[in-house]
């Protein structure tokens, strides 16, 4: 343990290439300096950080990914931590628990580190019982599920979430059913009985069969559609066929590749009298909000809202986390523990 708190250097996973897969160039740095703090930034030791795919893939875009993070980069993002330094003015405490999201560029926040900043705006207190584990999930998977969701049905709407078992599929099953509505969704064989668990009310297997054939023969069309999965265009062209007047079609993942770029931007400027599509689509790009963490939080705490776990990697592990998230199989979230046991005695010196 350091002599003095915090200390003036920190362990952090950091890389200066994605050449070959971001984690095969992530390196260990056992004296990476602390981040430079501003006024309006609190200082958080990290017990507990969660991966998501914008941890890898946008630094992996040929060539643009170079321009997208810096040049010696750590990942992460989703976090729980204890609060070191309170940015001025700020209503969170010295040796506060909070969860939420680190750093100040999107795609490489830096949370695989033991240190890292945040604004007030990206960061809630933990509620009492709820674990630190589980809290350290919920920033951009949570999010992306409430916000993709809360703000767009009312109680009663049917709502289709293609892709129930990863991490955003989770949260936006058990939150769609907290608001009231009806929920569809797919998955794998595998993951039926979880995504049934989560309270969806139909599920659908994908290697079964055609999904939008399912979907018009489940009974009723849909009136607001989330896609966490962004692989079958076809889903949208078709969509039509399933959704009533009026419903978005929200594409939140997708491959990032030319032709699917070019399907999607097809797909949202031309009209469909020119080749566009017969319902609206949107991308969604999530903006962190305290509200939304705040509400999550206490979901959480009345039992309404779980996360779910892939698997547990301790912090020494991230390259092998990080292949683990690149299969696309993981069934709910990959979280590396960062000082689960540890933090408290550093704040005891």
């Amino acid at each position: 343990m350091p002599t003095s708190f915090p200390p003036s250097t920190m362990r952090a996973w950091q890389y200066a290439s994605t050449k070959g897969g971001l984690e095969k160039n992530l390196k260990l740095n056992p004296s990476a300096p602390l981040p430079t703090v501003k006024p309006n930034q609190n200082l958080i030791q990290i017990i507990a950080v969660a991966l998501n795919p914008v941890d890898f893939k946008p630094a992996e875009i040929p060539f643009a990914g170079r321009f997208l993070v810096p040049k010696l980069a750590t990942p992460g993002i989703d976090i729980a931590g204890c609060i070191v330094t309170p940015a001025q003015g700020s209503a969170f405490k010295r040796g506060q628990l909070v969860f939420g999201g680190v750093g100040t560029t999107p795609c490489a926040g830096g949370g695989l580190a033991e240190f890292g900043v945040a604004q007030d705006a990206t960061l809630a207190a933990i509620p009492d019982g709820v674990d630190l584990t589980d809290a350290a999930c919920v920033c951009i998977a949570g999010l992306t599920a409430y916000e993709t969701i809360v703000p767009r049905v009312k109680k009663g709407d049917r709502i289709f979430i293609n892709g129930g078992s990863g991490g955003t599929g989770i949260f936006g099953i058990q939150i769609a059913k907290i608001v009231g509505c009806h929920v569809t969704t797919t998955c794998s064989t595998t993951n039926v009985e979880l995504c049934k668990s989560l309270g969806a009310d139909e599920v659908v297997d994908y290697t079964k069969g055609s999904v939008v054939e399912a979907l018009k023969a489940s009974g009723g069309l849909f009136d607001h559609v989330v896609d966490n999965v962004g692989s079958d265009l076809s889903l949208y062209w078709r969509c039509h066929e399933y959704t009533k007047p009026g419903a978005v079609f929200l594409m939140i993942a997708g491959n990032l590749n030319l032709d699917f770029m070019m399907g999607t931007t097809k797909a949202k400027l031309l009209p469909s009298a020119l080749g566009g599509g017969r319902r609206k689509m949107e991308t969604f790009f999530l903006k962190p909000s305290s509200k939304g963490l705040e509400q999550t939080g206490r979901w959480m705490k009345e039992g309404k809202v779980r996360a779910v776990f892939d698997s547990k990697y301790a912090f020494e592990q991230a390259p092998e986390a990080f292949e683990r998230l690149k299969t696309g199989r993981a069934k709910g979230k990959i979280v590396l523990d960062v000082a689960s046991k540890t933090y408290r005695k550093t704040w005891e010196q």
